[in-house]
């Protein structure tokens, strides 16, 4: 029996027996388990996240890779490498290894056919299969490169933390952040829009479970909002126009992370006659990467409302999960990208 998969075997037999007394909750609602305070995480959210360096490579040439580690609950965890750097950051888009593990002591060690990872001190040491020490990656906390993004001129400010004027039924949690379930006064036809949120960590949960909301642009167009950290970038994961187009990378950055959408929309034009005459237009930059690129809407999409000539309000959708916003801004008229590019 390769040595190898005799030391994954005790790895993971010694985590089973040493798992933290968090886990060994009974009876835990994986679609109601979340923790929004970044303050009052568990031991798995430390191991959780992004990780980012070179490794020496089969042809012994120094490589780029990227880690993303995805906590299940108990400590459980998947994980991905990319070739090339992270999703938006280097990976080429194609070449990545799937994962998984638990925690065992102090570490967590993560293994497939190819590779054994053991991560401890914000370091994932990487081997091959042959054991052979690949090197390093270290952890990494990557932000939105429109964090923060002041309104331009022109902009009308929805959400900054002190009033919901600007929402209907709108609700402020106590540390002054912008709840799901809110719906624009006003309706919109051409935007740009850049509203930032963040997501609950929600371990045990999976799919359209793990906080999901959404911007529903006119009640008929839905960005989905997902916790689709480490996943593959589906059709009803963040960045997706919901059941319409995938995004064309998966920038998820982990719960409790706040993150960006920026999105600029041209809406459908109709005749005299209330016939369509142009589909809907719309470009999404997630954390500042282009991820729906001038993508002609066919129709609504999931749940939302008919099309129709009228213009429509936005809504923060409410899915049962704690999800929260702020610094939202709109530039009403203004639904081409190409005038900030």
């Amino acid at each position: 029996m390769p040595r190898l998969f005799i030391r994954i075997v005790c790895l993971l037999v010694l985590s089973i027996v040493s798992v933290p007394a968090i886990y060994a909750q009974d009876k835990i609602d994986p679609n109601k388990f979340a923790i929004t305070d970044p303050a009052a995480v568990d031991t798995d959210y430390h191991y959780q996240g992004e990780y980012y360096g070179s490794l020496i490579n089969s042809q012994n040439c120094c490589e780029t890779t990227g880690l993303q580690v995805i906590a299940r609950g108990d400590g459980k965890f998947d994980a991905v490498l990319y070739q090339g750097g992270l999703p938006g950051n280097g990976w080429n888009g194609e070449t990545k290894s799937k994962l998984s593990g638990a925690i065992a002591g102090s570490s967590l060690v993560l293994a497939n056919d190819d590779y054994q990872i053991s991560i401890a001190n914000n370091k994932a040491a990487v081997a091959n299969a042959s054991e052979r020490n690949m090197g390093s990656l270290a952890h990494v906390k990557r932000k939105s490169r429109t964090i923060g993004a002041r309104p331009v001129a022109g902009a009308t400010v929805l959400f900054n933390g002190t009033s919901v004027e600007h929402f209907v039924d709108g609700k402020i949690t106590a540390d002054g952040l912008l709840k799901v379930e809110a719906l624009t006064a006003e309706p919109v036809r051409d935007f740009r829009l850049h509203l930032e949120f963040r997501l609950p960590y929600m371990p045990y949960a999976t799919g359209q479970k793990r906080a999901n909301s959404g911007v529903y642009i006119q009640e008929r167009y839905e960005v989905q909002i997902l916790d689709s950290f480490g996943l593959d970038g589906k059709l009803n994961e963040a960045g997706a126009l919901y059941q319409t187009k995938t995004p064309d990378v998966n920038m998820c950055f982990p719960p409790l992370y706040w993150q960006t959408y920026d999105i600029y929309f041209t809406a459908a034009k109709f005749d005299d006659a209330d016939k369509k005459t142009a589909n809907a237009r719309i470009t999404v930059y997630h954390n500042g990467i282009t991820v729906q690129d001038d993508f002609e809407i066919p129709n609504k999409t999931g749940g939302g409302h008919q099309e129709g000539p009228g213009p429509g309000k936005i809504k923060l959708q409410h899915h049962s999960n704690p999800v929260v916003f702020r610094n939202i801004w709109i530039v009403n008229g203004n639904g081409n990208p190409a005038v900030c590019r």
